[in-house]
């Protein structure tokens, strides 16, 4: 008997001049767009697993400023379910040359529209629903989340 468990991830939406902070990736379904976003490790906070994925996978310091939501999504092949905390950041710095993670192809700045406008290419429905709960303005405070460790 295996035990189930979904796959919990953190996203980080950081915007700047009304275009967002996204990443192009190489994937197993080919080269997707996503938000800087990666597994919760052992012993980790979500709010500080949510600014080092944006450093690995962008180069940028983020601030973590407050929750968006939280998103239960089961993959249409069933295999896996994702529970992702998407959390709205502010944009600290950048390490210039800093070499981004095993398959981040690189970091792309886009809008609302020019986002919506290519579907085929998100990882999940979730990098356009995240985005949209972001802009009708659902944040939720940091201190909603309680890390013990």
């Amino acid at each position: 008997m295996s035990i189930w468990k979904p796959h919990v991830t953190v996203a980080a939406l950081v915007e700047r001049d009304g275009r967002f902070l996204l990443v192009e990736e190489h994937t197993v379904d080919g080269v997707r767009l996503n938000q800087p976003a990666g597994h919760l490790d052992e012993g980790e906070s979500l709010v500080a697993a949510c600014a080092r994925e944006a450093l690995e996978e962008t180069a940028h310091h983020v601030k973590v400023e407050s929750l968006v939501g939280i998103y239960q999504w089961p993959r249409p092949s069933g295999d896996i379910t994702y529970l992702r905390f998407a959390f709205a950041c502010s944009e600290a710095s950048v390490e210039a040359g800093r070499a981004l993670d095993e398959g981040i192809i690189r970091a792309v700045w886009l809008t609302p529209a020019e986002l919506a406008a290519q579907p085929e290419r998100w990882r999940s429905p979730l990098v356009m629903q995240c985005i949209e709960d972001y802009l009708a303005g659902r944040r939720f405070p940091l201190e909603l989340i309680r890390h013990y460790g």
